[in-house]
């Protein structure tokens, strides 16, 4: 059984977490900073700009767990197109 309150707390967490990444990479932008305090709600941790690599490969994964939660939320399917 689907609960609407849940997902929408789901995307509202996943939505924070994506904009904490976010933050983060923004913070390394001008180049100044070489490290960032990152704080996602759910913990805090030291990032550096060897990091952001996996920063955006996270932000990716968490894009995409929020377009599922959405699709489940409204009703619609998720097309996924290929690399290639």
């Amino acid at each position: 059984m689907r609960s609407t309150t849940y997902i929408q707390a789901r995307i509202a967490a996943t939505k924070a977490q994506i904009e904490a990444f976010e933050a983060a990479i923004l913070a390394f932008a001008d180049g100044a900073n070489q490290s960032y305090r990152l704080d996602t709600g759910q913990s805090v941790v030291q990032v550096t700009r060897a990091d952001l690599s996996e920063l955006n490969k996270t932000i990716d994964a968490l894009y995409s767990r929020l377009a599922g939660l959405e699709a489940r939320l409204y009703g619609s399917a998720v097309t996924v197109q290929p690399g290639w």
